[in-house]
C-alpha cells in the first residue's frame, strides 16, 4: 500500500508535470477498424528500382490486412503472401505509416510489443519533414532535402536475428548508413510484453530510453548541419520491414502491436532552467549533482522515480551543496527541493 507521504509526493510530481508538459499529438487507438486517416498516411510507393532500401523484400500496402486497430491497439502485420503492386510481385506484405503531424523538439513515447523471429525488422523512427522521398506524406509540399541531410532519428529498431536487442541511432551527413552514432541494450520479452520506447529531443541532445532506462544519448560536441540537422520538423514513422533471411524460416505472419503514440512538448528538456530558484548541474550526471542558489539555511531534498518511490533523501545547506547519486541506477528521476520559501521539482538524468 502506498503511504500518505508517497501519495502526496506522487501528486506533487505529477501536478508539476501537468503544468510543465503538454500532450500536443497522440493516437490512443481506442477505436476499431482502419487506421485514423486524419492522423496517418500509408506510404506504399516503391523507390526507384522496385525495391525498398536495405535489402527489404516486402510490399508496403494500405490494406486493412496489414494495418488495423482492434482491442485497443494498432497492429502492423507482416504477412507471407504473394502480392503484386505497382507491377512488381513480392512474397511478403506489411505496412509503413507516416504521421501527418510534424514537430521540432519534445518527447515521443510509444508503448509497443514487437514481432518475433528472424527476418522481422520493426522500427519506430522519424525523418525530416523536408525529405525528398516520393510517396512520403510531406514530400509534395516540403520535399527539398535528400537523406541523410534531412536527419533521421531511430527511436527503436529490432532485428529478429538478434532477439530482444533494442537499438537507437541517428543518421546525419557526418555519419549515416552504418552510423557510428548508435546505442542499445537487451530488454526482456520485447515480443511477448509491451515496453515504452521514448525519445527526448531538445535543442542540444537526443536521449533514448526503454521503460525509463536510458541506453543512448546523442549530443555532438560540435553542432552544425553535418552533425545536427535536428532543429527542423520531423515526423514519425511506424513500420515492420522484412529481410531475406526470413525466407528459410516457417514465418507466416506477425505484428508490431502499439498501444499508443504520444508527443509532448515544452516540458522534458534536461537543460538547466534559469527560472528555477535552484540550479541543478551537471544534468545528466553519473556521480554527484550540485545545487546552486540562495541556500540560507536547510534545504531538504528527495530523489524519487516515476512511481513516487523515494530513493534518496536528506538535507543540503551552505556547507555542503552536493548530492551523491553514484549508487542510483541509470534512468530518469525527480529531485524535489523544499525550503521555507521554495518548492521545486527538477527532472534528473542519471547516466
Amino acid at each position: 500500500m502506498i503511504s500518505r507521504y508517497n501519495f502526496l509526493l506522487t501528486f506533487l510530481m505529477f501536478s508539476k508535470l501537468v503544468f510543465a508538459q503538454t500532450l500536443v499529438w497522440s493516437d490512443e487507438f481506442d477505436y476499431t477498424g482502419p487506421i485514423d486517416s486524419e492522423k496517418w498516411h500509408h506510404q506504399t510507393l516503391l523507390p526507384n528500382g522496385g525495391s525498398w532500401y536495405n535489402g527489404e523484400i516486402q510490399h508496403y500496402t494500405n490494406r486493412i490486412e496489414n494495418s488495423f486497430v482492434s482491442d485497443g491497439t494498432l497492429k502492423i502485420m507482416a504477412i507471407r503472401e504473394n502480392y503484386t503492386q505497382q507491377g512488381v510481385t513480392k512474397e511478403f506484405t506489411s505496412a509503413r505509416l507516416n504521421s501527418k503531424f510534424a514537430f521540432t523538439y519534445g518527447r515521443v513515447e510509444v508503448r509497443a510489443k514487437l514481432p518475433f523471429g528472424v527476418g522481422t525488422w520493426p522500427a519506430i523512427w522519424t525523418l525530416g519533414q523536408n525529405i525528398t522521398e516520393p510517396g512520403g506524406y510531406f514530400y509534395s509540399n516540403y520535399g527539398t532535402t535528400p537523406w541523410p541531410a534531412c536527419g533521421e532519428i531511430d527511436i527503436m529498431e529490432h532485428w529478429g536475428i538478434n532477439q530482444n536487442y533494442i537499438s537507437s541511432a541517428t543518421h546525419t551527413p557526418s555519419s549515416y548508413g552504418g552510423t557510428v552514432n548508435v546505442g542499445g541494450r537487451y530488454v526482456d520479452n520485447v515480443s511477448s510484453e509491451f515496453h515504452i520506447y521514448r525519445l527526448e529531443w531538445s535543442e542540444t541532445r537526443l536521449i533514448f530510453s526503454v521503460d525509463n532506462q536510458v541506453h543512448y544519448i546523442y549530443e555532438p560536441s560540435v553542432q552544425n548541419m553535418e552533425t545536427w540537422p535536428f532543429d527542423l520538423n520531423q515526423y514519425i514513422l511506424l513500420n515492420v520491414a522484412v529481410l531475406p533471411d526470413i525466407i528459410a524460416t516457417g514465418f507466416t505472419q506477425d505484428a508490431m502491436e502499439i498501444d499508443y503514440v504520444r508527443v509532448y512538448q515544452n516540458n522534458l528538456s534536461t537543460d538547466d532552467r534559469e527560472s528555477d530558484s535552484f540550479r541543478i548541474y551537471p544534468n545528466p550526471s553519473s556521480d554527484f549533482i550540485q545545487i546552486k542558489g540562495d541556500v540560507q539555511n536547510r534545504l531538504t531534498y528527495r530523489l524519487s522515480n516515476n512511481l513516487g518511490q523515494v530513493l534518496k533523501q536528506g538535507v543540503v545547506g551552505v556547507q555542503s551543496n552536493s548530492i551523491d547519486i553514484t549508487s542510483v541506477p541509470s534512468g530518469l528521476y525527480f529531485l524535489e527541493l523544499v525550503d521555507g520559501k521554495t518548492h521545486q521539482i527538477t527532472r534528473i538524468l542519471k547516466n
